[in-house]
Protein backbone atom coordinates (compact mmCIF):
# COMPACT_ATOMS: atom_id res chain seq x y z
CA UNK A 1 0.00 0.00 0.00
CA UNK A 2 1.21 3.67 -1.15
CA UNK A 3 0.82 6.14 2.08
CA UNK A 4 1.08 10.03 1.67
CA UNK A 5 3.82 11.66 4.24
CA UNK A 6 3.33 15.36 4.15
CA UNK A 7 5.05 17.97 5.88
CA UNK A 8 2.66 20.40 7.80
CA UNK A 9 4.00 23.34 9.39
CA UNK A 10 2.18 24.13 12.70
CA UNK A 11 -0.11 27.13 12.00
CA UNK A 12 -3.36 28.25 10.87
CA UNK A 13 -4.83 27.20 7.71
CA UNK A 14 -1.88 24.47 6.49
CA UNK A 15 -4.09 21.55 7.22
CA UNK A 16 -7.13 23.14 5.61
CA UNK A 17 -5.14 24.17 2.40
CA UNK A 18 -4.33 20.37 1.64
CA UNK A 19 -7.37 18.85 2.33
CA UNK A 20 -8.56 21.39 0.02
CA UNK A 21 -6.30 20.70 -2.87
CA UNK A 22 -7.30 16.74 -2.75
CA UNK A 23 -10.80 17.51 -2.26
CA UNK A 24 -10.50 19.48 -5.71
CA UNK A 25 -8.45 17.21 -7.59
CA UNK A 26 -11.41 14.34 -6.38
CA UNK A 27 -9.53 12.11 -4.06
CA UNK A 28 -10.77 10.27 -0.87
CA UNK A 29 -8.97 10.11 2.15
CA UNK A 30 -9.34 6.40 3.86
CA UNK A 31 -7.14 6.88 6.43
CA UNK A 32 -5.03 10.10 8.14
CA UNK A 33 -2.81 10.65 10.78
CA UNK A 34 -1.27 13.58 12.47
CA UNK A 35 2.09 13.05 14.04
CA UNK A 36 3.44 16.43 15.70
CA UNK A 37 6.55 18.40 16.93
CA UNK A 38 6.14 22.21 17.91
CA UNK A 39 7.22 23.31 14.95
CA UNK A 40 5.79 20.92 12.39
CA UNK A 41 3.91 17.83 12.28
CA UNK A 42 3.60 14.46 9.53
CA UNK A 43 0.85 13.89 8.14
CA UNK A 44 0.29 10.52 7.04
CA UNK A 45 -2.48 9.52 4.53
CA UNK A 46 -4.13 6.37 2.78
CA UNK A 47 -5.95 7.48 0.15
CA UNK A 48 -8.06 6.42 -3.17
CA UNK A 49 -5.18 7.59 -5.52
CA UNK A 50 -1.80 7.88 -3.78
CA UNK A 51 0.29 8.74 -6.89
CA UNK A 52 -2.24 11.86 -8.06
CA UNK A 53 -2.33 12.91 -4.70
CA UNK A 54 1.19 13.50 -4.70
CA UNK A 55 1.37 15.13 -7.85
CA UNK A 56 -1.17 17.62 -6.97
CA UNK A 57 0.39 18.73 -3.87
CA UNK A 58 3.66 19.01 -4.76
CA UNK A 59 1.98 21.13 -7.65
CA UNK A 60 1.13 23.08 -4.37
CA UNK A 61 4.77 23.50 -3.70
CA UNK A 62 4.07 21.12 -0.86
CA UNK A 63 6.38 18.55 0.82
CA UNK A 64 5.30 15.05 -0.05
CA UNK A 65 6.87 11.79 -0.12
CA UNK A 66 4.88 8.34 -1.37
CA UNK A 67 6.01 5.43 0.82
CA UNK A 68 5.04 1.82 0.86
CA UNK A 69 3.36 0.38 4.31
CA UNK A 70 1.81 -2.83 5.20
CA UNK A 71 -2.05 -2.83 5.76
CA UNK A 72 -3.08 -5.98 7.90
CA UNK A 73 -6.89 -6.47 8.01
CA UNK A 74 -8.11 -7.81 11.50
CA UNK A 75 -11.32 -8.67 12.82
CA UNK A 76 -13.02 -6.03 14.72
CA UNK A 77 -12.63 -7.63 18.23
CA UNK A 78 -10.28 -6.81 21.47
CA UNK A 79 -6.96 -7.95 21.19
CA UNK A 80 -6.63 -8.54 17.40
CA UNK A 81 -3.78 -5.94 16.88
CA UNK A 82 -1.79 -7.56 19.89
CA UNK A 83 -1.94 -10.76 18.52
CA UNK A 84 -0.45 -9.55 15.32
CA UNK A 85 1.68 -7.04 16.46
CA UNK A 86 3.29 -10.17 18.95
CA UNK A 87 4.13 -12.05 15.28
CA UNK A 88 6.43 -9.38 14.35
CA UNK A 89 7.73 -9.07 17.65
CA UNK A 90 8.49 -12.74 17.86
CA UNK A 91 10.15 -12.37 14.76
CA UNK A 92 12.44 -8.97 16.14
CA UNK A 93 10.85 -6.66 13.39
CA UNK A 94 10.61 -3.45 15.51
CA UNK A 95 7.71 -1.31 14.50
CA UNK A 96 8.46 2.26 13.13
CA UNK A 97 4.71 3.48 13.50
CA UNK A 98 1.16 2.39 13.31
CA UNK A 99 -2.13 3.40 13.03
CA UNK A 100 -5.60 2.02 12.75
CA UNK A 101 -9.14 2.38 11.55
CA UNK A 102 -12.33 0.35 10.57
CA UNK A 103 -13.76 0.24 7.40
CA UNK A 104 -16.62 -2.22 6.13
CA UNK A 105 -16.66 -3.72 9.86
CA UNK A 106 -12.78 -4.34 9.60
CA UNK A 107 -10.22 -3.19 11.39
CA UNK A 108 -6.83 -2.16 9.94
CA UNK A 109 -3.19 -1.74 10.83
CA UNK A 110 -1.22 0.55 8.58
CA UNK A 111 2.77 0.19 10.18
CA UNK A 112 6.41 0.64 8.94
CA UNK A 113 8.65 -1.55 10.37
CA UNK A 114 12.35 -1.93 10.41
CA UNK A 115 12.81 -5.30 7.85
CA UNK A 116 10.33 -4.64 4.72
CA UNK A 117 11.47 -7.42 3.12
CA UNK A 118 11.36 -10.39 6.32
CA UNK A 119 7.91 -8.01 6.98
CA UNK A 120 5.76 -9.18 3.79
CA UNK A 121 7.28 -13.13 3.70
CA UNK A 122 6.35 -13.11 7.39
CA UNK A 123 2.75 -11.82 6.72
CA UNK A 124 2.33 -14.35 3.52
CA UNK A 125 3.79 -17.25 5.67
CA UNK A 126 0.92 -16.64 8.28
CA UNK A 127 -2.14 -16.36 6.32
CA UNK A 128 -2.47 -12.29 7.35
CA UNK A 129 -4.62 -10.69 4.79
CA UNK A 130 -3.71 -7.27 3.59
CA UNK A 131 -6.14 -4.53 2.72
CA UNK A 132 -6.25 -3.38 -0.64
Amino acid sequence: MKQLSIFLENKSGTLLNILNALKSADIQIIASTVADTQDFGIYRIICNQPEKACLVLKEQGITVTLTDVFTIELEDKPGEAARVMAIFAEAGISISYMYSFLVSGKGILVFRTSDTEMTASIIKAKGLHEFA
